[in-house]
């Protein structure tokens, strides 16, 4: 069973992206915050995070991502931005930090669901 991050300070965006992703194939894991979301992937392992940029108390999805992906435990997780933040810079700078994919809210669930299907075929 593949173990899924979802890291959203919007309870609504988190419970949305687990009803999506729900099935045997799949363990959901949540976090609300940028500091929950790096203690959970160091405790828990996943082997995807689904992250927001912004969130409360002062660390940023693009900051999360460059400390996951530069501590030898974690830089292997695939991590996918999830954020209203759709612009074209915004985009880069999720790919600068280090993520493997970008997606802008509101959201297809279903081109969600793709993409994590080819995550995991990838691997």
């Amino acid at each position: 069973m593949k173990k899924i991050l979802v890291v959203d300070d919007q309870a609504e965006v988190r419970e949305l992206v687990e009803v999506t992703l729900r099935s045997e194939e799949y363990e959901i894991i949540q976090a609300k915050s940028a500091s929950e979301a790096i203690e959970k992937a160091k405790s828990e392992k996943p082997d995807l995070i689904i992250l927001d940029i912004m969130m409360p108390g002062g660390m940023d999805g693009y900051e999360v991502c460059k400390i996951l992906k530069s501590d030898p435990a974690t830089k292997k997780i695939t991590i996918i931005f999830l954020t209203a933040k759709g612009q074209e810079v915004d985009k880069e700078k999720g790919f600068d930090a280090g993520g493997d994919g970008y997606f802008a809210k509101p959201f297809s669930p279903l081109k969600l669901i793709e993409k994590i299907e080819e995550v995991f075929k990838q691997e």
